[in-house]
């Protein structure tokens, strides 16, 4: 049976297989539905498994740093893939939101409930976008694609950290 046009620019891409893994953060942002839910829970969980091991003087630097990492290596991966599949944002590119989510996690104690309120909080600004986020997307290419989702971590971040000082979440 023959693919649709749809199932095919979303299947295929000539960007460089990094480049696609990378994007896709590994399969994660091939998952239905909601693939950006789908990197962003990958992100929360991998933290959680991470941070949850390492002690607590070493979180700060080490989400940082990867959020550093994740950005300069995923604009130029999201650039290539969408690039590669001819659109403009492909909803399989998934590591704009492991960037964005990381951010939401700065200073984020590994408690479950906390956990919990970042990921729903940073959907929930990825997906409703407050200004200025959307005129973020505007910005070219894969920086366009990364750096409103940061954006969105940001606001995730701002609020997480009010519940957590006003302790609404216990």
């Amino acid at each position: 049976m023959a693919k649709s046009r749809t199932e095919a620019v979303e299947g295929s891409s000539s960007a460089p297989a990094w480049a696609t893994h990378v994007a896709t953060f590994f399969g994660a942002g091939r998952l239905k539905p909601g693939p950006g839910t789908w990197g962003a829970l990958s992100t929360a969980v991998l933290w959680w498994l991470i941070a949850s091991r390492l002690p607590e003087s070493a979180r700060l630097p080490l989400i940082l740093v990867l959020i550093a990492l994740v950005t300069a290596i995923g604009i130029p991966a999201a650039t290539l893939e969408a690039r590669g599949c001819g659109r403009k944002d492909p909803s399989h590119v998934v590591i704009d939101e492991v960037a964005g989510q990381l951010v939401t996690y700065i200073a984020c104690p590994i408690v479950w409930r906390a956990l919990l309120a970042g990921f729903i909080l940073f959907r929930v600004f990825d997906i409703l976008k407050p200004p200025p986020i959307r005129s973020l997307e505007k910005l070219p290419e894969g920086t366009g694609i990364v750096v409103d989702d940061l954006g969105a971590g940001v606001y995730g971040l701002i609020v997480l950290q009010l519940l957590l000082h006003f302790r609404v979440l216990g």
